[in-house]
């Protein structure tokens, strides 16, 4: 039996820190964002990188599906689905996603919407993934960490997370040595410098982050979906 665990995250979040932390497990194989290029093929989006990653993987939402519920890349027993919520869109089936297990990785909006605008100019809600994650949690449930929790604490969140996917919690999620990886999307050279670069999981920043006034109308319209989360966290 293979476990096929989806991951859901929103932009601007550790997804590709958790990624690696799965990946580093000696039962796992890891797929990088597997909807990106039909998110950009559907939406139209100039994103870095575009050509590549259009390139890189199936253009047609079906073909990814097949893929993701089929048998998992040499044989693993865990297939670790790294997922922008953002990239599940309104016209995509659903029922494939019944073979999934689910999980759901959140971030409080502030810091969300904060970094984002850093990168991205100006973001809109369904650019972060948040209405996506009710969607998905309000249809199928699964276990829920919040990015804070996890670099508060890694070994007892990820602890936690392990038993509720029903795996064992291996050590070596903790740690892993630099640089790039196979399984990493042609991206990664636009986004994982700091991932590439880490080792573990950064250390938590408690500071408060400053959210630009014209932005705080999509906080406080995001915040809703995350609450709604955030009281089933682990």
């Amino acid at each position: 039996m293979t476990t096929r665990v989806a991951m859901w995250s929103g932009p601007r979040n550790i997804s590709t820190a958790m990624m690696r932390s799965f990946g580093s497990r000696s039962d796992t194989v890891v797929a990088d964002e597997p909807l990106y290029a039909h998110y950009l093929a559907v939406t139209g989006l100039d994103h870095p990188g575009r050509d590549a990653v259009l390139a890189s993987q199936p253009n047609r939402w079906q073909d990814v599906a097949a893929a993701l519920t089929g048998p998992p890349p040499g044989g693993a027993a865990v297939h670790y689905q790294k997922h922008m919520a953002h990239h599940l869109l309104p016209g995509m089936g659903r029922s494939w996603l019944g073979a999934l297990t689910h999980a759901f990785l959140i971030r409080d909006p502030a810091h969300v919407v904060a970094s984002y605008a850093r990168v991205r100019g100006e973001p809109a809600l369904a650019d972060l993934g948040f209405p996506q994650q009710a969607e998905l949690f309000r249809a199928f449930g699964g276990p829920v960490v919040d990015a804070a929790d996890v670099l508060r604490d890694p070994a007892a969140v990820l602890g936690r997370l392990c038993a509720a996917l029903g795996l064992d919690f291996d050590p070596a999620m903790l740690h892993w040595p630099p640089g790039p990886r196979a399984t990493d999307g042609v991206w990664a050279p636009h986004w994982y410098a700091a991932v590439r670069a880490s080792t573990g999981f950064a250390p938590y920043d408690p500071a408060p982050v400053e959210v630009p006034d014209r932005l705080r109308p999509l906080v406080e319209a995001a915040q809703p979906f995350y609450d709604e989360l955030a009281a089933h966290r682990l």
